[in-house]
């Protein structure tokens, strides 16, 4: 038998219900934030990443998914997507738009060759947008509020907003000089990973998850205590905005983040629901002011956050979400073959009409019939038979009363149009009295 490969999974129809449901979550809450989606291949060429994740960041050391393609290209599966994103607006010159900052999302599978764990695996899925094109402290804040009102649409709750900053590009080079100068003494007590890391970027020793709670990096130099004025400035003005919008947050002077290209503004949101394991992060971001000039294209300030799809199914069923029960608005009985074709017919056209309708394809007896619909929960039974055929009419039977009625063919959309919108809205069915929008 073959099976599927370590570190991918099968999305079965069940667990499917709730990916969809994260997934409306994302268009909804992105047209209302007036972001635009934005589609990029899934693979793209090695440099890519290198230059634009960064040669020193363990996804690129470690963890991609690379390979020579028959045209002797170095080719990399995706392992995050902002680079992807950036490549595109500067490839296909959208920062030419008036209306800056240019704001889309992306959806999508990424890959990364790590050990696979609870809601991490080798092929993963992200949601994430960006706000590309402004400096703005604005910005930094409605990504925020973006990401804050994303988590609180999928009620998953006691979620915590933490905040950072690295300050400008100058500031954080500075920070580095000074943080690899401290860690110098103390590297003998570090990990082997941080080891290496704090001479080629000893930011990456801050976000080490073996040392996280060593002293050495516990009592380091944090980079709030070393940002230039504009820097600060820049950050205070991000928090008045939060407090503006009443986001809650908690300023954590050691997060850093575990991409190369931030700078400024860093953030996470956190959550304490059980399911997620060890690990509380449910996304994060930050900016990026630097990225685009590094991939050759021009001055793009961008602000970005992404969210690990797995994380946030981990957590919207740790938090007890409920979906809607499955219902079909129909189910066709025929009884007999002559009656085949013909509610075959009937069944089309509902469906054309935009109904949830489903049928025996072996035409078995009407008891056995019934038990089989019983299974796609329907709302009504269309039965249908010789005698109906030829008087071209059909059985409309309510599967939760029991009520039936004979309506003709060509009025059965309409009746049954009808019906439904009064389950939905749980009114009479006397529509011309009824106060919902049907």
């Amino acid at each position: 038998m073959i099976t599927k490969i370590k570190g991918t999974q099968d999305i079965l129809p069940e667990e499917a219900r709730f990916w969809q449901e994260i997934e409306s979550k994302i268009r909804l809450v992105s047209k209302i934030y007036n972001f635009q989606e934005l589609r990029t291949p899934i693979f793209e060429a090695t440099e890519l990443f290198h230059r634009g994740v960064g040669d020193t960041s363990d996804i690129v050391k470690k963890e991609t998914y690379d390979f020579q393609d028959r045209g002797d290209r170095m080719i990399t599966l995706r392992p995050e997507g902002t680079a992807p994103i950036i490549r595109s607006v500067i490839e296909n010159k959208l920062y030419a738009t008036p209306k800056l900052p240019l704001k889309v999302y992306y959806q999508g599978p990424m890959f990364r060759y790590e050990r696979p764990q609870k809601g991490r695996q080798r092929q993963f899925h992200q949601f994430g947008a960006e706000a590309i094109g402004s400096d703005s402290p604005l910005v930094d804040a409605e990504m925020i509020a973006y990401a804050a009102t994303f988590i609180a649409s999928l009620g998953i709750a006691n979620v915590k907003v933490k905040l950072n900053s690295l300050g400008d590009l100058s500031t954080k080079e500075a920070y580095k000089d000074k943080l690899r100068d401290y860690l110098e003494d103390h590297v003998s007590s570090l990990c082997p990973d941080c080891n290496r890391r704090y001479k080629e970027n000893p930011l990456r020793v801050l976000d080490c998850k073996v040392d996280k709670d060593n002293p050495v990096l516990i009592d380091a130099p944090k980079p709030l205590d070393h940002l230039s004025e504009a820097a600060k400035a820049h950050f205070d003005q991000v928090c008045k905005y939060l407090e503006a919008m009443q986001i809650d947050y908690s300023i954590d002077p050691t997060l850093v983040r575990g991409l190369d290209y931030y700078t400024h503004t860093v953030f996470e949101l956190d959550s304490d629901i059980e399911t997620l394991g060890a690990q509380s992060t449910l996304g994060g971001g930050g900016r990026y002011n630097g990225l685009s000039s590094q991939l050759e294209g021009p001055e793009l300030p961008a602000v970005g956050f992404a969210f690990g799809m797995e994380r946030l199914l981990l957590a919207l069923q740790g938090s007890g979400y409920k979906l809607e029960e499955e219902h079909i608005h129909a189910f066709m009985i025929a009884l007999g073959d002559e009656c085949k074709a013909e509610s075959l017919a009937i069944v089309d056209l509902l469906r054309h009409g935009g109904l949830i309708i489903d049928y025996d394809y072996d035409v078995r007896s009407l008891k056995a019939q019934f038990k089989h619909a019983e299974r796609f929960n329907p709302w009504f039974y269309l039965i249908f038979g010789e005698a109906e055929m030829k008087a071209n009419t059909i059985n409309v039977k309510d599967a939760a009363t029991g009520e039936q009625e004979t309506v003709e063919i060509d009025k059965l959309y309409n009746v049954l149009v009808k019906k439904i919108q009064a389950r939905y809205h749980s009114c009479s069915g006397n529509c011309e009295n009824c106060e919902e929008d049907c």
